[in-house]
Formats: structure tokens, C-alpha cells, sequence
């Protein structure tokens, strides 16, 4: 498992911790629905953190012969994870702020209640460019999964202060409403979160830019006169990539083949490539 990818992942499940105990303090305390929606959400996110720990740890397991390729895929179920996580609290917040509308009941709110949304959005902000750094370090999608989400964090903290300083303001009501307003935002982000670490488990192609990348690479070796085909697609958050490459048809079976090889090289030298396949046209 890469360092910088446990770091991370150890940090996510100690800093969600601690907001979560934050968190529920505040909400008991004063009995804000938004302070508690964000104490839920913490605690989505501690179990999401693990999760993340857990398959980024599988991700980093060498190929063995029941997965000749790898554990990659490992990781893109993290985010999945995520999703589904999201989706559900989002559906569970939606459920308690209509029944603090219908209750109309008011929360008490002190000064611990709003400092809490303030230390979430500064904890958040900072948590959320750790990790989208790290994320585009190790090239970890789960990594970069936590980074938006933690962003996410900060716009619902946000929304739970903009709810109880209006019930500081006498406005009672927006206490549910910024807690509806949470829901669908963390529904929104579960979505995004899941459509993305779907496609990485469909084996989507990489940008094109990649591609050009790779065609790049391969032309740049002495030898390959064309390329007949390149494809190229996601096996988890690496890439393999299969190409057809011309060669002087009299060329002996061993050199064509050191072409192929230093073909191998040039592509896999390449940021997020784990594997190129070449095929020899000789022409």
C-alpha cells in the first residue's frame, strides 16, 4: 500500500471522528436538525473513510493468480461505496427535516452550536486539499472521491451555519430548511461520486489526451513505421493499453520483437499506465 495513500486514508477516519463527536455534541446540546443532519454526515463519513482504507489497501496488493492483473479495481469500489452511503444519509436527513418542519419546534442555540459549522468548513477546506493533492499523487480515484467529498462537507457546514444563525436571527424555520438544502447536496455529490468510479469499473477510455500520449510514446521508437490501432482502457484507476504497430516486414522474428518490447516501455513509462499489449504488423 503507497504511504501517502495510508496517510491519507488514516487522517480521513481520525479527522471524521473527531467532527462526528463535534458534531453530535452540538446537536444534542441545542437540538438543531442541522447540527445533527452534520453529525450524520460524519458518521457517513467515518464509514466511508474505512471502507476507503480498506480497498485501497487491497488495491496495493501485488498481481497473484487469481487476479493476474491486480487489485485496481479495488479502489473504484471504494467510491462506490461512498456513493451509496451518500444516498442514503441524504434520504435520512430529507425524512428528519420534514418532521421538524410539521413539529415546529424551535432549537436552543449557543455559541458551541455555532462554533461547530465554522470549525467543520475550516477542518473540511483543508482536509478536502490534502487530499485531492494526494489523490492526484498516488492517482488514487478513492482518494480523490474523499477529496470531493470533504468539499462537499464545507457547502453542508456552510448550509448548517447559514440554519441556526437564523434561528439566533428568529427564524426558526431555517434550521430544517438548511438541513433539507444538506440532503440534496449530499445526494447530488453521492451521484456524481458514483457515476465516476462506475466508469473506472466499466473500463472507460482514458481522455484524449492520454491517447495522444500514448501515440506519442510509440512513435517516438525506432522501428514502428505506423500505428494500425491503439485502445486503451481503465482497469480500476490504472490504464492498459493494447497497440498494433507497423514494422519492416524484413526484419527477423527478434528484432521485430525488441521493437515490441521497447514499445512496452515507452507507453508504461507513461503517468497511470500499468500495461501495453503490442501486436506487430510487418509491412
Amino acid at each position: 500500500m503507497n504511504s501517502a495513500a495510508q496517510t491519507a486514508t488514516i487522517i480521513n477516519i481520525a479527522g471524521n471522528t473527531g467532527l462526528f463527536v463535534l458534531k453530535l455534541a452540538g446537536g444534542l446540546m441545542s437540538g438543531s436538525i442541522a447540527l445533527i443532519s452534520e453529525a450524520l454526515n460524519s458518521l457517513n463519513d467515518i464509514a466511508a473513510s474505512v471502507a476507503t482504507f480498506i480497498c485501497v489497501r487491497i488495491s496495493g496488493r501485488q498481481a497473484d493468480e487469481g487476479h493476474p492483473f491486480g487489485h485496481a479495481r479495488a479502489e473504484p469500489i471504494a467510491g462506490l461505496i461512498i456513493a451509496v452511503l451518500a444516498g442514503i444519509l441524504g434520504f435520512e436527513v430529507i425524512r428528519v427535516s420534514i418532521e421538524r418542519i410539521l413539529d415546529d419546534k424551535t432549537p436552543e442555540i449557543g455559541f458551541f452550536a455555532l462554533l461547530v459549522p465554522v470549525v467543520t468548513i475550516i477542518s473540511k477546506s483543508l482536509m478536502s486539499r490534502y487530499f485531492k493533492r494526494v489523490g492526484r499523487l498516488v492517482n488514487s480515484p478513492a482518494i480523490s472521491a474523499t477529496a470531493k467529498d470533504s468539499l462537499m462537507d464545507v457547502f453542508v457546514a456552510l448550509a448548517a451555519l447559514i440554519g441556526i444563525t437564523g434561528v439566533v436571527l428568529g427564524y426558526p424555520l431555517l434550521d430544517p430548511l438548511a438541513g433539507f438544502a444538506i440532503s440534496l447536496w449530499i445526494m447530488y455529490t453521492g451521484y456524481k461520486i458514483g457515476v465516476e468510479n462506475i466508469d473506472y469499473l466499466m473500463g472507460k477510455a482514458p481522455p484524449p489526451a492520454m491517447m495522444r500520449d500514448v501515440k506519442a510514446a510509440t512513435l517516438n521508437v525506432d522501428g514502428v513505421k505506423a500505428i494500425n490501432t491503439v485502445r486503451a482502457h481503465y482497469v480500476g484507476n490504472f490504464i492498459h493499453v493494447e497497440v498494433h504497430i507497423e514494422v519492416d516486414k524484413d526484419l527477423s522474428t527478434l528484432a521485430s520483437h525488441a521493437i515490441g518490447k521497447d514499445v512496452e516501455k515507452s507507453v508504461e513509462a507513461l503517468r497511470s499506465i500499468e500495461k501495453t499489449f503490442v501486436h506487430i504488423d510487418p509491412v
